[in-house]
Formats: structure tokens, sequence, C-alpha cells
């Protein structure tokens, strides 16, 4: 089984952002030596337990520090941007890293209205030019915009013999279908939409048309913790647990400590829709770990899996990476 990982950089109460990015270098670093495949960094804004609003700089800070990965984004916010610009940037990255570069693509805003009209430049990015985003951006990355495109005689820098692997992200059927249209893989957010998600990676590969991409080629993700038993990982869990409960609430503060989850006491009802959220991960020792992701992968038709991993201290997450690769070899 082929295993990635998702970063989305972390901030635990009591630390701040430049620890949390300096836990995924450091983490990187770990995965590259465990034998990871891609690791991907996430975009998000304005959100007070999540570090990394410019995924692309990580991606250049990351891949001088390993040696075999494959890093990219997990991903890129494409409607806030210019097609052309986020095309120069990771050609410059493929420059400086050839062959070991993913542009992960999305659509989703990455924080609150407010602050999605903020990213935008003052209005809101317009999602239905996503298709026509994509397409521009691919064709300015593998030079194959057609000769009538006003843009095609503009150079695209620098000047390479490779390009990025292409990805579009999504979790949702109208994702899939729009992968599968324009011939790109595809990965599938299971932590954030658990439910659905094989028939849209099962209608991606029935519909695929070639395209940048002669074949299909599925991913899924899903949120992660292993530990040396079932039960140990339940107490790690306990931190996120608590953060999808505040997430709901409205209140935005950094992940838990595992001390700080333990002390909560949980209403009945926060309780339920705590369970509820289970649905998105998978969560256990080893062989737990290791027999859901087979199954997941099988269920989704998924050719590759990526993993995030949030506990409450550096040391449980790193940990929870060698546990399951050493599991899953």
């Amino acid at each position: 089984m082929r295993l990635s990982i998702l970063d989305q950089s972390p901030i635990i109460s009591g630390h701040d952002a430049r620890r949390a990015l300096e836990e995924t270098i450091a983490l990187a670093r770990r995965a590259d030596e465990l034998g990871y495949y891609r690791y991907w960094l996430a975009e998000h804004h304005a959100i007070a337990a999540l570090a990394d609003p410019c995924p692309e700089v990580l991606v250049a800070r990351l891949s001088a520090e390993t040696k075999k990965l494959r890093i990219g984004t997990g991903g890129v916010l494409l409607p806030y941007y210019s097609a052309f610009r986020v095309a120069e940037t990771f050609r410059m990255l493929e420059a400086l890293y050839p062959g070991r570069i993913d542009l992960g693509i999305g659509r989703a805003p990455g924080g609150d209205a407010r602050t999605a009209q903020a990213v935008a430049g003052g209005g809101f990015p317009d999602a239905s030019q996503f298709p026509q985003q994509i397409w521009q951006l691919a064709g300015h990355l593998d030079g194959t915009l057609p000769a009538d495109h006003p843009y095609k005689p503009v150079r695209v820098q620098p000047e390479v013999t490779s390009a990025p692997e292409l990805w579009l992200l999504g979790s949702s059927d109208y994702s899939g279908a729009l992968a599968a249209q324009l011939g790109l893989p595809f990965s599938f957010a299971h932590f954030i939409n658990p439910r659905g998600g094989e028939e849209v990676t099962r209608a991606y590969r029935r519909h695929f048309q070639a395209g940048r991409e002669s074949a299909p080629r599925a991913m899924v993700c899903t949120f992660l913790i292993c530990a040396e038993s079932d039960a140990e990982a339940e107490r790690l869990a306990a931190p996120i647990d608590l953060r999808r409960l505040h997430m709901a609430l409205n209140i935005d503060t950094p992940i838990p400590t595992d001390a700080e989850a333990a002390q909560h006491r949980y209403s009945v009802d926060e309780d339920r829709y705590v369970m509820s959220q289970r649905a998105r991960a998978v969560i256990g020792s080893p062989a737990t770990c290791r027999a859901a992701l087979e199954e997941m992968a099988s269920r989704y038709e998924a050719d590759e899996v990526m993993v995030l991993t949030i506990t409450g201290s550096y040391a449980t997450r790193s940990r929870s990476y060698e546990l399951l690769i050493g599991a899953c070899r």
C-alpha cells in the first residue's frame, strides 16, 4: 500500500505558529526516513489551530530538507489566485526539485466568508470559474494552450523539461466528475466527508477521459491516529474530539493538549456529536489501522492512501506515523 501524509501544521495549546512549522519540518524529515511517498501541506486562513496559509512556501523548505519524498500542496485554493501565477510558482519548484513536486488544487474557501473576501482582494472568489482555471493552469504548466488562446504568446517561466503532478482534490461528486472530465488524478477527502466517497471514486474511474493523464489515479485521505494499542489510540484521540466540538460551537482555539482534553466533561449531546464525527477517522493499534486502511483502499478503489494525524503532542504524532508504516510494510 502506497502511504502518504497530509500535514495541516496544527498549533497545540500553549505553542505558537513557529513551533508548529518547526514540527512540520521535523515530521517531513522523519517521514522521508520512514519511506512515506508524498508529504502534502494544506492551505488555511485565519484559523487559530492551523499555522499554514501559504503551503507553497513550505513545499520549498521541505523539499530542501528531504531527499526522496514527493512534496506538494493539499491543496492550493485555486479560485483565489491567477492560474498563471500558480503555474510559475510550481514550475519554479519543479526546476529546483525535479520529479518531486505535486500541485494539489481545491476550491474550498479555507476560512470564513470575511477571510475569503480578504484573501481574494476584496471580492469573493468565483468558484464557477474553477474548471476553466484548472484548464488554464494545466495549459500553462505544460505549454499546451491552444494557438488562438490570448495567453499562448506569454512565456511561462522558468522553462523546464518536466512538470509537477497536478491533482484535483475534493469531497463531492462534483470534484470527482470534474477530475474525470479533465483527465486528472483525484484525491477524495474522507476526513471531510466520510459518506458516499466510494461511489464518487468509482464514478471517477468509469467516466475518466484521457487528458493530462492517460489513465485514472485515485487517492483517499483519512484522519488517522495509530498507537501501541486501541485503548491508547482512543486516549490520543481526545484532543481532536474536543477540537471538533469547538469547531461545531464556533470556538476558534488551538488544538487542546492531552491534559486539557481529559478535563472536559461532555454532555450527552456533545458526546453524541463527537462520536458521530468518528466516521471520518481511523483510530487504533497498528493492526487495526492497517486492516482499516486496506479495507478503505479497496472500497474506494484507491491507488494510494494519505493520512492526516493530529494529536496533543509532536511525539505522539511522530510515533503514529512510525507505527503505521511499520505495520503496512
